[in-house]
């Protein structure tokens, strides 16, 4: 199973770097007044960071109230 997951890593960087690659076109993202340009694939890679920190911290506060639920 490790020899599997590591392979599916593998395969996940070589198209991220692909995604990179090809993708060096520079866009503007605004919020609010805040403007930032960047390329592309820094922009979408970035997003999907935010997206799994955000994930997580969701799943772990409501994991917690489950926890507490079943243990009392």
């Amino acid at each position: 199973m490790h020899r599997i997951n590591s392979i599916i890593a593998v395969v996940l960087v070589i198209l991220i770097a692909i995604f990179a690659i090809q993708n060096t076109g520079s866009v503007t993202v605004a919020l609010f007044s805040w403007s930032l340009t960047a390329p592309l694939a820094v922009v979408v890679i970035g997003v999907y960071v935010l997206g799994m920190l955000t994930g997580t911290t969701l799943w772990a506060a409501l994991r917690r109230p489950l926890r507490e639920r079943k243990a009392g």
